[in-house]
């Protein structure tokens, strides 16, 4: 693959400074770049290394007298930079066709140009879309639909009944479909609840590796359009998580949680079970979620408190022990002034 500058200038609506007809083979980091890559400046921490990269051109948000080199500018060189990697990305290997190690089931519709690996189990009536690639090592239950240019990685299970949308991607050890949590207590004893719902990912969702996705009680676990997440991430059974919101690793979502559209959870959060997330809230990392966010809300820390409100309560932390230790010597002092008063 090589474009030119004014290609990928045009590609990504941005301004060209330099040699419009640069020939560009890759794209790499300021530091690993070598003569023909292209690379982005987005963090003004990275500014020494502007110098000495290698890389042919870069994407910048304004031009940089630290490159001596062709520049694009554009709003977001980050973005910018994302669609020109996914250009010069190498697509995934495919294995030809279905494999003759692959078991498949009974009454199983399969579309145009599968790519099905070897040691691959699919069972009674599913669907598959067109264009689907399944890595070895996957399970597929009954009744299960996949849509049309979907990926699954090596070892993801998809229990009975999940319903999968178009444009997905699966990593690696992901179960979709297992069973919900669910127990009611009869005297010592724990007794479990059947989970007869299931789990539906609409079109164009990601999903990290070693997710677990609980099926629903009853009705459906949603993974709306465009969500994305990251590695090892648990949603419980009944949860509903809004379009283009984003998971970061090894964030916990309880059982019939309502997740907003564009919200971001990031790592290590905790969310109870039944609260409600607003549209586009932000959940800052480690956080432990116990009642609703309204839409828009920014909050962090455990139990979460809006942000700035954590920002200042943080800084205090660290001071407590002084905090602690003048308020001491300022109650005995006001016991001495009580006594001579007295006296």
């Amino acid at each position: 693959m090589e474009l030119t500058l004014r290609e990928i200038a045009d590609i990504i609506k941005g301004e060209l400074e330099g040699d419009a007809n640069l020939i560009i083979k890759g794209v790499d980091s300021l530091e690993s770049a070598k003569p023909g890559d292209i690379s982005f400046f987005n963090d003004k921490r990275y500014k020494d290394i502007l110098p000495k990269t290698k890389a042919s051109a870069l994407i910048v948000k304004k031009k940089t007298a630290l490159f001596n080199g062709p520049q694009i500018l554009v709003a977001n060189p980050a973005l910018g930079f994302a669609k020109v990697a996914q250009i010069f990305s190498s697509p995934v290997f495919r294995y030809p066709g279905i494999s003759e190690k692959a078991l498949i089931g009974e009454d199983v519709i399969i579309g145009k140009d599968p790519s099905i690996f070897p040691f691959v189990y699919i069972g009674s009536n599913v669907r598959i879309g067109d264009n689907v690639t399944i890595f070895p090592g996957t399970f597929i239950g009954n009744n299960v639909s996949i849509g049309d240019n979907t990926l699954i990685y090596p070892n993801v299970t998809i229990l009975d009944d999940t319903i999968i949308g178009k444009n997905v991607i699966i990593h690696a050890g992901t179960v979709i479909g297992s069973d919900g949590f669910g127990f009611e207590k009869d005297g010592a004893r724990h007794i479990k609840i059947p989970q007869r719902g299931k789990v539906q990912i609409d079109d164009d969702v990601e999903i990290g590796a070693n997710n677990c996705i609980d099926r629903a009680t009853f009705g459906k676990t949603w993974i709306k359009k465009g969500v994305k997440t990251d590695n090892m991430v648990h949603i419980a059974h009944n949860v509903t998580v809004g379009e283009n919101s984003i998971i970061v690793a090894q964030a916990g979502i309880s059982g019939s949680v309502s997740i907003g559209n564009g919200v971001i959870i990031a790592g290590q959060v905790g969310i109870v079970d039944h609260v409600k997330i607003g549209d586009n809230a932000i959940i800052g990392p480690q956080s432990g979620i116990a009642k609703d966010i309204p839409a828009s809300g920014v909050f962090s820390g455990s139990p979460a408190i809006p942000h700035r409100l954590f920002l200042k309560s943080s800084v205090l932390i660290p001071k407590l022990p002084e905090i602690k230790r003048k308020l001491i010597n300022m109650e005995k002092k006001i016991k001495e002034l009580e006594k001579k008063m007295e006296k």
